[in-house]
């Protein structure tokens, strides 16, 4: 599993029934409908976008590639966003998707890397 972002780790510490009841909230929303996992971390992702929430699509990316999307799927979404949002928020959400794909991608090559030299 990812490493949590620090504000939410704390609102979790400071929250923890809020926190708790979130989670169950989100759990019951993505099972109460017929869409898959990778169907619905397209959705999330293609929300995040037309909303204009940098934060929330840094965390759906990291949900879309542990759901078994492709940077290039996620491209795609943010492309398609263009003519309905526009081009400088599509331009905007085009750079954040490039940045947490850069950084995903090399977090998990390393630990690829590290699983590979403890197996040996």
């Amino acid at each position: 599993m990812p490493k949590l972002p620090k504000h939410y780790v704390e609102f979790m510490e400071k929250y923890p029934r809020v926190a708790d009841a979130y989670d169950r909230f989100g759990r019951a929303c993505h099972l109460a409908g017929p869409l898959d996992t990778r169907t619905r971390a397209l959705v999330k992702l293609g929300i995040a976008i037309g909303g204009r929430l940098e934060g929330g699509l840094h965390a759906q990316i990291r949900k879309a590639l542990d759901a078994g999307v492709t940077p290039d799927e996620i491209r795609h979404v943010a492309l398609l966003a263009l003519p309905t949002i526009g081009f400088p928020a599509s331009m905007a959400a085009l750079s954040w998707v490039e940045d947490l794909l850069g950084r995903s991608l090399a977090r998990r090559k390393g630990r690829g890397k590290n699983s590979r030299a403890k197996s040996r």
